[in-house]
């Protein structure tokens, strides 16, 4: 079993500095075994796309090195994925097969588990996270077991967004469906009034739809139409929609980034995996170095709440690079923000200034608090919410977790911070 001492290093934006001091790469299921039995405090490690401490610990055990291989049941249909593969890789390996996935985040760049575990997302109203096309999990518990939980299981809602408190996820399995092909529009200059009258429609123009803006200008910056195609469907878009005008050029989601890094516009059709993210596989996402938050609350609340923030745009405009309004479907997983209810989020890419950060997400979590928002569980917030009102499931989650982990060997600072207590 390899391992790297002398610290764990940055996550992938430069923001968080992992309190570490080693990162152990197991090559086999049993070398995992034995690292957890000589006991934590441990935490799995995936791509480092997280903004806080939520996959930090005394020592961190990284997959990347675990055996496996990538297994598609077409009968089922489902894949079978090594938890730490990237969707942006397990895409290319569908698609050769003919398959794919109903939905991606904006970054192709995420490990499948660490994704799959804090209920990471797309956008559009009737998608769910990306947790939702899990059917089954294996794990390695904090007994030091290997467990298999399947979609019957009793423990499943509880276990697929489990914030790694159970112990270190090895295999993911996946439901897929055909390949498909994704067009993408870009609109300018959203009018706040065609956004905020008839939210459902505006976000519903598409089989995935964001609006990016930086909250202080008279019109929303853009709205990000993704179109699902089928050949009695090759779908035509208007020069004009709500308000909005087509964009003649590839555009980046942040203003003044290079569009060279955004996955292609302009309503040239292509391969699901190539449109429902935002950003190319091969280049560095987003904007690099930020830091990012994010709130999400019941869909009913969007006209109020982003008036809430816009109230702050003068206050906040400064530290931030874009933010975007994106939708999700409910789901039952216990600890998913979209925990039954119909959701949308307002995700925030911040300026690299942490201290300065810290305090606009104060500001923003006071004014939003009376629309009840829950945080994205890797990104950054502060220390004010009451996860037992968020979580109505919660106190079934800390059972749950007493069973796989009863040693408390994965009771890392975020988890007693947060939900374990």
């Amino acid at each position: 079993m390899a391992e790297e001492s002398g610290g764990a290093g940055w996550n992938w934006s430069g923001t968080y500095r992992y309190q570490a001091g080693s990162v152990h790469r197991p090559r086999t299921v049993a070398e995992l075994q034995m690292l957890i039995g000589r006991g934590g405090p441990l935490h799995a490690l995936g791509t480092r796309h997280s903004f806080n401490d939520i996959a930090d610990a005394a020592e961190l055990i990284s997959v990347t090195d675990l055996e496996g291989e990538v297994v598609i049941d077409e009968a089922a249909p489902t894949v079978s994925v090594p938890a730490a593969m990237r969707y942006g890789d397990l895409a290319v390996v569908l698609e050769r097969a003919g398959w794919a996935l109903a939905h991606m985040a904006s970054l192709p760049h995420i490990s499948v588990a660490g994704s799959v575990a804090t209920a990471t997302h797309g956008s559009g109203n009737t998608n769910r996270s990306l947790s939702s096309a899990v059917t089954g999990l294996r794990l390695v518990a904090g007994t030091g077991d290997v467990v298999r939980i399947e979609h019957d299981s009793a423990d499943f809602a509880g276990a697929v967004v489990g914030i790694g408190s159970l112990g270190v996820v090895t295999e993911v399995t996946l439901a897929i469906e055909p390949t498909f092909r994704v067009r993408q529009d870009v609109y300018e200059r959203l009018p706040w009034e065609a956004l905020t009258s008839d939210f459902e429609a505006v976000m519903g123009a598409g089989y995935s739809v964001s609006v990016m803006t930086d909250v202080i200008g008279e019109t929303a910056d853009l709205l990000w139409v993704k179109t699902r195609l089928t050949d009695d469907n090759p779908c035509t878009m208007p020069a004009e929609l709500f308000g909005a005008t087509a964009a003649a050029a590839n555009l980046h989601v942040t203003k003044g980034n290079d569009p060279l890094h955004s996955t292609p516009q302009l309503g040239v059709p292509g391969p699901w995996y190539d449109r429902l993210p935002h950003f190319l596989l091969q280049y560095t996402p987003s904007s690099g170095a930020e830091i990012q938050s994010e709130y999400l609350m019941d869909r009913r609340h969007a006209p109020a709440a982003i008036a809430a923030v816009r109230e702050l745009g003068q206050e906040i405009a400064p530290l931030l690079r874009s933010a975007e309004i994106r939708t999700t479907a409910a789901d039952d997983f216990w600890l998913s923000p979209f925990y039954e209810r119909n959701s949308f989020g307002i995700h925030f890419t911040w300026r690299p200034e942490g201290p300065a950060v810290a305090s606009a997400v104060k500001r923003i979590e006071a004014a939003l608090a009376p629309y009840e928002p829950r945080p994205h569980w890797s990104k950054v917030f502060g220390s004010g919410f009451d996860f037992d009102r968020c979580y109505p499931r919660l106190a079934d989650f800390r059972d749950l977790a007493a069973t796989y982990d009863p040693r408390g060997t994965f009771r890392n600072p975020f988890l007693v911070r947060t939900i374990l207590g």
